[in-house]
């Protein structure tokens, strides 16, 4: 596919006097990179990455504008000169490549997610309401705090301009500070802030004025908002589109998300997982574009340049936030201007190591792209000194990794899988519902693979003959593993299956099913939806205190919230015990205590893996080897990817 295939995308769209090269935007997103709430060598190298990659606009993670605007240990803040030169140093590198950048301002009110030492924060917000995600009680802002916030947009804007930062964007979207004021639900104050719209809006014509007055007629002013918050208390579409338009003539675009961060159902939208539809925010886009004057930028699930070519060419959106797009392949922008979109690594949306990380205060990366986040470590692939015959044993997501960077080092590389499809696991993750998107993770790790020029060989077992008849440099295992079938009390003829032999399709099952769920991740939840969906009656019995417990925070409550409206009851602190003819046996974790579920005709095992690592032992003495992934300790795709890529890099 040639460039020419993207007309709208690369089209150039002057903001300001700033000439954005093309129309993929990275927008806003926290990294949990920065230290000492000030920008480093790793946040400059992350943003250095995407501008080499041809990006045309970066929009820099929130900047807090007042001391109670830490709604994290590691938020960047702007609030005194000290942050200048990190925020020099890192707009000079992105300018370099030619890409815009802008910065986030930021106030949460009350949307504080943790605090530094630990104690709870004193919350403001335009009135004593509380949210529901993290249980906050805000304090209400009186009149000289609000101006003393105010007066801290305005200061934190002159020092990104003194910076050479080309602009800000204040974040008014899922349901931080200023939303808060413009939300008549939340808004409950008898002063001048609330009321009709105009005085719902006044926190933010103060805020927006007061940037404009400390920076200059070229610095560019843009308003982060949520379309829809999707909470029964949060903005809806037409109180955040009436709003905008009252705005826009102090703004020089708007950018539209959803969500809200208030509620668990709100927050899904933050970073929407693989579940939620690509580009599903467009028409939403469309609705806001035909009402304004100025550029309409879109962000919401768009992970494909086609996706975003078509946003363009519809002429619903000026700009598309390509976000995780961004994390997963920084050369997206350049692959596809140089019509290499077949190159391109697919964002899978799993949201495991991205938002999954920030979640964990761990800076962010991606599950495919693992240089993500480590580009200080794996920034640029280092060619070999020494050309070594490698053998790489198995197909699944390590062996990939590690087969396709030892190849674009320049060793030589023979990749054995023995069955006939590649992929391991991610073959049967794929079959899950909601989660066909899984297959990704395969189809681009064997693009890489054969840009790479890693000969593979399918359905061929590999042991110590096959090894002493190649006599390779080095042998990577990646034999994966198996489920994992523990010690339980069996008496009787009731049906016991594991998860892969239901995602086969091996073995019928009875009517009415338990799925005994240890791992707590998508695998239980999964078959449980599938196996209702075909018309079993389920109960999920999870060994946790709630399903989904060692997900990323999104991804497990919009899972929660389809098992909830398919009915399906779930069992938490549930450990197996045991099974006869028609009964299961659990035990309560916590209290010891038995817990019978009865009538029950097939029960279903998702109790995580073993090592399949026979070859380890085999090749002992023979050859220098490594194992990596499940072979070495059964995890996730993330640690198998990761560890594929470090074993290679050090060949």
């Amino acid at each position: 596919m040639s460039p020419s295939a993207f007309p709208h995308l690369f089209e150039p769209l002057a903001l300001r006097g700033k000439r954005l090269k093309n129309r993929i935007m990275s927008s806003g997103h926290d990294t949990s990179m920065p230290t000492d709430n000030r920008v480093n060598p790793p946040l400059i190298a992350y943003h250095r990455a995407r501008a080499e990659g041809g990006v045309g606009l970066i929009v820099l993670q929130v900047a807090g504008v007042h001391d109670s605007a830490r709604y994290t240990s590691h938020v960047l803040m702007a609030t005194d000169d000290a942050c200048i030169e990190g925020y020099r140093e890192l707009a000079e590198t992105c300018h370099a490549h030619g890409t815009v950048v802008l910065s986030q301002i930021f106030h949460p009110g009350r949307e504080i997610m943790e605090s530094a030492d630990g104690l709870l924060a004193v919350a403001y917000s335009a009135s004593g309401v509380p949210n529901e995600r993290f249980r906050v009680m805000p304090r209400a802002l009186d009149q000289a705090m609000i101006d003393e916030i105010v007066a801290g947009y305005a200061a934190a804007a002159r020092r990104l301009h003194q910076a050479g930062i080309d602009g800000v964007e204040v974040v008014a979207s899922h349901g931080y500070l200023p939303a808060q004021f413009l939300n008549p639900r939340v808004n409950r104050r008898s002063d001048g802030y609330n009321g009709a719209l105009e005085q719902r809006l006044r926190f933010l014509t103060e805020i927006l004025a007061a940037v404009r007055a400390a920076t200059d007629a070229d610095f560019i002013i843009g308003l982060r908002i949520s379309a829809d918050e999707r909470d029964a208390e949060g903005l809806t579409e037409s109180e955040s589109l009436e709003a905008v338009q009252s705005l826009q003539s102090q703004l020089d675009y708007v950018h539209i998300v959803a969500g809200t961060s208030a509620s668990l159902g709100g927050a899904i939208h933050i970073v929407p997982p693989m579940a939620i539809a690509a580009a599903y925010l467009a028409d939403e886009a469309a609705t806001f574009k035909a009402s304004l004057s100025i550029p309409l930028f879109v962000t919401g699930r768009i992970n494909q340049p086609q996706e975003a070519e078509l946003i363009l060419a519809r002429g619903q959106a000026d700009v598309c936030g390509m976000t995780r797009a961004l994390i997963c392949d920084p050369l997206m922008p350049a692959k596809t201007l140089d019509g290499r979109v077949e190159d391109v690594r697919a964002c899978i949306a799993c949201n495991q190591a991205c938002i999954g990380h920030f979640h964990k205060g761990l800076p962010i990366s991606c599950i495919q792209h693992p240089e993500t986040g480590r580009e200080l470590l794996f920034g640029e692939v280092q060619a070999t000194l020494k050309r070594k015959r490698i053998i790489v044993v198995g197909g699944g997501p390590a062996g990939m990794k590690a087969a396709a960077v030892a190849a674009q080092r320049g060793h030589a590389v023979t990749l054995y899988e023995a069955s006939a499809q590649l992929g391991g696991q991610v073959l049967l993750a794929q079959l899950l519902p909601r989660r066909s998107e899984f297959g990704g993770a395969s189809t681009n790790l064997q693009r890489e693979m054969q840009l790479a020029g890693v000969q593979v060989l399918r359905n061929t077992r590999v042991d110590r003959a096959l090894v002493e008849r190649e006599q390779p440099d080095h042998v990577i295992i990646a034999t994966g593993a198996e489920p994992y079938w523990p010690a339980f009390e069996q008496g009787g003829e009731l049906q016991v299956v594991d998860a892969w032999q239901v995602l086969r399709d091996a073995v019928p099952l009875g009517r009415s099913v338990v799925v005994v769920d240890w791992r707590c991740d998508w695998i239980g939840p999964g078959i449980a939806e599938r196996l209702v969906r075909a018309g079993h009656q389920v109960q999920l019995a999870v060994n946790g205190t709630h399903c989904g417990e060692n997900l990323p925070l999104y991804v497990r409550d919009q899972l929660a919230g389809e098992l909830h409206r398919l009915g399906i009851p779930i069992i938490p602190y549930a450990r197996l015990y045991g099974c006869d003819d028609t009964t299961v046996y659990l035990q309560h974790t916590a209290s010891g205590e038995p817990m019978l579920l009865e009538n029950i005709d097939t029960l279903v095992l998702c109790q995580g893996h073993q090592p399949v690592d026979t070859l380890g032992a085999q090749l002992q003495g023979l050859v220098p080897f490594d194992r990596i992934g499940d072979c070495l300790a059964p995890r996730t795709a993330e640690e198998a990817i990761y560890e594929g890529l470090k074993v290679a890099w050090n060949l």
